[in-house]
């Protein structure tokens, strides 16, 4: 009862930051970027906080706990990765040019047609997300209450769509920075003193396999360095045209703030991050016949941690996941509201953009909703995610900051190619081989085959700031 009143409580505070976030929605530029306001700590908070989720504190624990690190590589180690090429190469970039969505930067950069294929393909992936964050949140519930899962899912679901329907990038940066504390706080505490409960981490890294450590495959063949490659990759290179990184980005008050968030972010993954897949491999050795390994965290925080511990432990679990579902429903949400009504709509008012926003929050929640209801792996839910990124739209946004030549039918033929290249390799590949990444190859060569053999007819736009001045490479290096 007193965890489950804390959690009570907990929920309760996040609800009422987020209406109060609601209060400093003036517009569309608040609600979907926060105003362009956002300061170091801020956006640092938000971005981490973001990217700790149910898929790491809950699946890639259990990942863990099945695979050792070789299960672990798309996320945290891939992940880290993807933030930091995103600081290096592309966020400084787009926080110059002063779009609202990744689905804008490809309507500026190429045309219409191809902000609009960007928009379709973003959706996908973050109602994928939002429901693996679900699952991990009734995977919770159900552990400490034995609540069933569906209700427990249903809870998590309302809480999140509350205050991110009220306050959108206000209120999800508000709440990420109290649940990143509370995250940081609980895993950094908390994951000593469970470890020595259990024996301390020398006796029990002594009895795990040694091949739980390799960070590499060992006697390999093609098809397991592919998957390996792909694990890597998945994460690292999709989610660079990821919304919700973009996102946070443009939330910056500045591209200087936006490249070091995202440096600290990665920092910080590869640090806190790493606390629960350590215990998703501490808990293979004392609790080695788990039914679902889903639930690792929980078992091993209600067999150690005394009940005020526990409180705390969970609600580091609890933040991880409402900190990164609220920011995978407002990802797409924001894409709806400001670019795909566009089309519908170019003359739309601003109010309407906003409203179809807050809209699109509730009926993509729904949506992420039916589909947790049906799956049950949480790390493969969330992983599998972002392979529409990375088929589609990886190869045209890294072209369309890099390459002058890019032009908009390079750019429709990439993501076309991308897409028609997953699907046939997803069906036609021997099982192993990693269909999204070998999607890649295909969109790289159309795209540029397509871009120079129309260079006449569609010639390439020029990468601008929001002013309408060229960003020159210099500037994109940040030098």
């Amino acid at each position: 009862m007193i965890v489950m009143a804390g959690l009570g409580l907990y929920l309760l505070v996040m609800l009422a930051v987020g209406i109060y976030a609601s209060r400093r929605v003036a517009g569309s530029a608040d609600y979907l970027v926060a105003g362009r306001r956002l300061s170091l700590p801020l956006a640092t908070a938000t971005l981490s906080a973001t990217w700790f989720g149910g898929g790491l504190c809950i699946g890639a624990a259990s990942a863990a706990y099945e695979g050792g690190f070789l299960a672990v590589i798309a996320d945290p180690f891939g992940a880290a990765l993807c933030l930091f090429l995103a600081g290096a190469f592309y966020l400084r970039v787009l926080r110059r040019a002063g779009v609202m969505t990744v689905a804008s930067f490809f309507t500026r950069r190429f045309d219409a047609r191809s902000g609009l294929l960007a928009s379709v393909c973003t959706v996908p992936a973050y109602v994928g997300w939002v429901a693996a964050l679900m699952v991990a949140f009734g995977r919770i519930l159900e552990s400490l209450t034995g609540l069933d899962p569906t209700v427990a899912i249903l809870v998590g679901a309302a809480v999140v769509l509350v205050y991110t329907f009220a306050g959108g990038m206000w209120a999800v940066t508000l709440t990420d920075l109290v649940q990143l504390s509370v995250l940081i706080v609980g895993m950094v505490a908390l994951t000593p003193l469970l470890l020595n409960d259990m024996g301390g981490w020398s006796a029990i890294a002594a009895k795990i396999p040694q091949e739980r450590f390799h960070l590499y495959p060992r006697d390999a063949g093609a098809t397991e360095w592919f998957g390996y490659a792909r694990d890597w990759l998945v994460i690292g290179l999709g989610n660079l045209a990821g919304q919700d990184l973009i996102q946070r980005s443009l939330s910056s008050r500045d591209d200087r703030v936006a490249v070091r968030s995202a440096y600290l972010s990665g920092l910080i993954y590869l640090t806190v991050g790493l606390l629960p897949v350590l215990l998703g491999m501490a808990g293979a050795v004392l609790i080695p016949d788990l039914a679902d390994p889903d639930l690792v965290m929980m078992e091993i925080a209600q067999r150690y941690l005394p009940t005020a511990a526990l409180v705390l432990f969970m609600g580091a679990l609890v933040s991880a996941l409402l900190s990164s579902a609220d920011s995978a429903l407002l990802a797409p949400s924001s894409v709806i509201g400001w670019d795909l009504i566009r089309v519908l709509r170019p003359r739309v008012t601003e109010r309407t953009c906003l409203l179809a926003s807050r809209l699109s929050v509730v009926v993509l929640g729904v949506v992420a909703l039916l589909l947790a209801l049906h799956r049950t792996s949480v790390y493969d839910l969330m992983v599998d995610s972002w392979s529409v990124l990375l088929a589609t739209l990886f190869v045209p946004l890294t072209a369309g900051i890099w390459w002058k030549g890019a032009n908009a039918v390079g750019s429709l033929a990439a993501i076309l190619a991308g897409f028609a290249s997953w699907i046939l390799f997803i069906f036609a590949l021997p099982p192993g081989w990693p269909p999204d990444l070998l999607a890649v190859i295909p969109a790289l060569a159309v795209l540029a085959a397509a871009s120079r053999l129309t260079r006449a007819s569609s010639p390439a736009s020029r990468l601008s700031d929001d002013s309408g001045r060229p960003i020159p490479l210099r500037e994109r290096l940040g030098w």
